[in-house]
C-alpha cells in the first residue's frame, strides 16, 4: 500500500490546510521532509499515528504515551492540539486526513481509502473518525456500531496497532529495541512477531474449527455431559469478555490516573513556589529522577513476580528432577520401543529367509535338522542381530518399564524452557532485588526533599494546596490500586479459561459426534491437526528466516567484522515468549547493554527491516532522526543497504546538515522521489515542496 497524500487541518503548529503528496516514483522510494528543530517533523509523525489509532496511540510508543501522560491524559493532551493562531481565530476543529492507494480489502474494489480524524473543542466529545472509500461513505460501517467498526478497519486492513511500531519511529529511540529483558517486554515482541509474519491468522483459523467441533460435540451430548459442556463454553466466553471489559475499565481508570498525577504534580509545583526553597528547575529534575527510579523499581519488580512463578518448582526440586528422570526414561522407552520393531522385521525377515534355506536343503539333500538345533540358531540369530546391529539397545528396559506421563514433543519442550528458568532463577534473583532495594532507598531519598520543601509555608493558601496535594495523592493511589486489582482479576480470568478449556477439551473426548456430523468433525479434526503441524513448521521457518536476514543485516551494517557470528531467536513454550540473543565469534551471548547507542541502533534497525521483510505488509516506514547516532561508516551502511530497502516507500524526517550532510545525501539522492523543506513563520508552519537535487541549496537560502 503506499499513501498518497496527507492533509493537517489546524492539527498543533500547521495552521489551516496543509498537504503533502507523499507518491514514489517508481524505483525512487524515499522522500524527504526536512525543517528546523521545533518546526514540526515530531509533529507531523505524531499526526499520522493519532489519525490512524486516536486515543489507542499511546500502545504504538512510549513517546507518545509520556507526552500524553504530562498532558494529564488523552482528554487534555488532544484539547491541546488547536492550532493556537486558529483558536484566537475562534475556530474550534481540527483534523488530519491520511490517502491510501494500493490497498487490499477483502470482496470490496477501491481504488483508494481515505481515512480523517478530527476534534472539535466546542464539542468536547470524542474525536470522530471517518472513512471514504473512492471518495464516499461506505455501507462497510453502518449501525450503532459505526465507529467500533471504523476503527477496527484501520486496525486490520490498514495497519495493526502491535507493530506500528516498526512503520512509525524515531531511528533514535529504537534503540529501545536493542534493550529488550523483561518478560513484558518480551511479549510485546512476541506479539509483534506474530502479527508481522501472519501467524495469528491461522491461529484464529484453527480456533474457528475447534468452535465448529464445540457446537457439533454439544448437540450430540448426553444431558448431563451437554449441561457440563455448556457450562464450560458459557463461562470460558463470560471470562473472555469479563477480561475486554477488565480492558476498557483500565483505559478510563489509566486516563483518570494521568490527569490526577498531573493536577498533583501542578500543586506541588505551587506549594515549592510558596515555600521559596526550591526552584522549579531543581523540582523538574528530581521528578525526573523519580520517575527514572520508579521505571527500575517496577522494571525489577516485574522481573521478581515473573521469577516468582518458578519457585514452588525450585521447593520441589526433587519432585522436579524425578519428573525430569522419567520424561527422560520415557523418551528412551519410546525410541527402544520404535527401535525393537525394527529389530523384530529385521529378525523375522533373517529367520525366513534362513527357513527357506533349510527347507530346500531337506528337499534336495534329504537331510533332517533336528527342531532342538533350529530353536536354538533361531534364538542365536535374534541375538547377534540385537548385538552387532543394535549394540547400544537394552531390552531388559522395556520388560518393566511403564510410561506416566506420555508428554507430546510440544509439552517435552515447555518442560525443559521450565527446566533452564529454574536453574537461572537465584543469579537473576539476586540481581533483581539489589536492583529494585538500591532504588527504592534512592527514591525514598528523593521524595523525603520534596516533601520537605513542600512544608516550609504555613498559610491558609499553603494548607488549601498541601490538602488538595494529600487528596490528590489518595486519587492517585486509589486507582493505582484499582488498575492493579483488575490486572490481578484478568490474570485470574485466564487461568480459569486454561483450566475449563482443557476440561473442555477432556469432556469433547468423550462425546461421539452424530452421524450426520461425523464426516464434518472428522474433516474439521484433520484439518486442525494439519494447521497444528503447519504452525510448528511455519514458525522454525520464519524463526530461521528472521535469524538469517537479522544476521545478514547486522554484518552488512556493523562495521566491526568480528562483533556478531550469528543470531539466534529464542521461541519459548507456545511463542508468547520471544527474545533475540547475538552470538560472538567465541559462541558466547553477547550482552546489548554493553553495545555502543550506534551499534544498539544498528541492531534495531537491522531488526525492523527483517521483520519487515518477513511481512506481507507492504506499509510504508517513516523515521524520525534518521542519523542521529551514526559514525560515518555506520552511516553509509545504513543509507545504502537499509534505507533504500526496507519498504517502496521511505519517509525520512532527518536535520540537514546535521542528521543528513550533503556527503550523506549524495549516496541516496538518485532515489529521493520528492523533497520537502516545512518553513515556519508567525508561529506556524506550512510545507514547500523543492526540487530534490537542489535540496541543500534551497535549506540554506531559505
Amino acid at each position: 500500500m503506499i499513501i498518497k497524500e496527507i492533509e493537517l487541518n489546524n492539527f498543533r503548529i500547521y495552521k489551516g490546510a496543509n498537504k503533502i503528496d507523499l507518491s514514489p516514483n517508481g524505483d525512487q522510494n524515499i522522500v524527504i521532509v526536512s525543517g528546523n528543530n521545533g518546526f514540526g517533523k515530531t509533529t507531523f509523525l505524531m499526526s499520522l499515528v493519532w489519525c490512524l489509532y486516536g486515543k489507542q496511540m499511546n500502545k504504538v510508543d512510549d513517546l507518545y504515551k509520556k507526552e500524553i501522560e504530562d498532558k494529564g491524559g488523552y482528554s487534555r493532551y488532544i484539547g491541546t492540539s488547536l492550532n493556537k493562531q486558529a483558536k484566537q481565530e475562534g475556530e474550534t476543529r481540527f483534523s488530519v486526513a491520511i490517502t491510501f492507494t494500493e490497498v487490499e480489502i477483502p470482496n470490496t474494489t477501491c481504488t483508494e481509502i481515505k481515512i480523517i480524524r478530527s476534534y472539535d473543542l466546542a464539542t468536547s466529545t470524542d474525536d470522530e473518525l471517518r472513512i471514504l472509500i473512492d471518495g464516499r461513505d461506505s455501507d462497510l460501517f453502518s449501525g450503532e456500531d459505526k465507529a467500533e467498526e471504523e476503527e477496527l478497519f484501520v486496525r486490520d486492513y490498514i495497519l495493526p496497532i502491535e507493530i506500528a511500531k516498526f512503520f512509525f519511529f524515531d531511528a533514535e529511540k529504537i534503540v529501545s529495541f536493542a534493550q529488550i529483558n523483561t518478560l513484558e517486554q518480551r511479549e510485546e515482541l512476541s506479539k509483534a512477531y506474530s502479527q508481522v509474519l501472519g501467524i495469528h491468522k491461522y491461529e484464529e483459523l484453527k480456533k474457528s474449527l475447534e468452535n465448529i467441533q464445540d457446537d457439533y460435540r454439544r448437540e450430540a451430548a448426553r444431558p448431563s455431559d451437554r449441561r457440563e459442556f455448556n457450562q464450560l463454553l458459557a463461562q470460558i466466553q463470560s471470562d473472555e469478555e469479563t477480561i475486554k471489559e477488565h480492558e476498557d475499565e483500565k483505559i478510563i481508570f489509566e486516563d483518570q490516573l494521568s490527569t490526577k498525577r498531573f493536577e498533583a504534580n501542578e500543586t506541588q509545583e505551587k506549594l515549592i513556589r510558596e515555600g521559596d526553597t526550591m526552584t522549579v528547575d531543581r523540582l523538574n529534575e528530581l521528578r525526573q529522577k523519580r520517575e527514572s527510579l520508579s521505571s527500575d523499581m517496577q522494571l525489577a519488580q516485574d522481573g521478581l513476580k515473573e521469577i516468582f512463578t518458578y519457585i514452588p518448582f525450585g521447593l520441589a526440586g526433587n519432585l522436579v528432577s524425578e519428573l525430569a528422570e522419567q520424561l527422560k526414561s520415557e523418551r528412551e522407552y519410546t525410541q527402544n520401543r520404535i527401535q525393537l520393531e525394527g529389530v523384530e522385521q529385521k529378525t523375522e525377515a533373517v529367520l525366513n529367509e534362513l527357513d527357506q534355506a533349510k527347507q530346500r536343503l531337506q528337499s534336495e539333500q534329504k537331510i533332517i535338522i533336528p527342531r532342538e538345533i533350529r530353536n536354538f540358531y533361531e534364538e542365536q540369530v535374534k541375538h547377534l542381530i540385537l548385538k552387532h546391529f543394535y549394540n547400544d539397545f537394552d531390552v531388559s528396559r522395556l520388560e518393566h518399564f511403564t510410561r506416566l506421563h506420555e508428554f507430546s514433543e510440544i509439552q517435552h519442550s515447555e518442560f525443559q524452557d521450565l527446566l533452564r528458568n529454574v536453574k537461572e532463577c537465584k543469579s537473576q534473583f539476586e540481581a533483581l532485588y539489589n536492583k529494585y532495594s538500591k532504588s527504592k532507598a534512592e527514591l525514598y531519598s528523593i521524595e523525603r526533599k520534596i516533601r520537605e520543601a513542600e512544608r516550609n509555608a504555613e498559610s491558609e493558601y499553603v494548607k488549601t494546596l498541601r490538602d488538595r496535594k494529600d487528596s490528590l495523592d489518595r486519587q492517585v493511589q486509589q486507582l493505582m490500586t484499582k488498575i492493579a486489582q483488575l490486572e490481578v482479576q484478568q490474570n485470574q480470568l485466564r487461568e480459569d479459561i486454561i483450566a475449563n478449556k482443557k476440561r473442555k477439551e477432556q469432556l469433547a473426548k468423550k462425546i461421539e459426534v452424530s452421524d450426520q456430523h461425523k464426516a464434518v468433525d472428522s474433516e474439521a479434526a484433520r484439518l486442525n491437526r494439519i494447521i497444528q503441524h503447519f504452525l510448528l513448521r511455519f514458525k522454525d521457518e520464519k524463526k530461521k528466516a528472521l535469524e538469517q536476514k537479522l544476521e545478514n543485516k547486522l554484518k552488512s551494517f556493523l562495521h566491526k567484522r568480528n562483533l556478531v557470528n550469528k543470531v539466534v531467536v529464542d521461541i519459548q513454550g507456545n511463542g508468547a515468549d520471544v527474545d533475540i540473543n547475538l552470538i560472538d565469534f567465541d559462541n558466547k551471548i553477547i550482552d546489548k547493554g554493553n553495545l555502543s547507542m550506534g551499534e544498539r541502533q544498528m541492531f534495531a534497525s537491522a531488526l525492523l527491516g527483517a521483520l519487515v521483510e518477513e511481512t506481507e505488509l507492504a506499509f510504508p516506514v517513516f523515521i524520525d532522526s534518521p542519523m542521529q547516532k551514526f559514525d560515518t561508516s555506520h552511516s553509509q551502511n545504513i543509507l545504502t543497504q537499509f534505507y533504500p530497502k526496507v519498504s517502496k516507500q521511505v519517509i525520512l524526517f532527518p536535520l540537514l546538515m546535521k542528521e543528513l550532510t550533503e556527503e550523506e545525501y549524495e549516496l541516496i539522492k538518485p532515489i529521493v522521489s520528492r523533497a520537502y523543506l516545512i518553513q515556519h513563520d508567525n508561529n506556524a508552519s506550512q510545507f514547500n515542496e523543492v526540487n530534490p537535487d537542489n535540496l541543500f541549496e534551497q535549506y540554506k537560502n531559505q
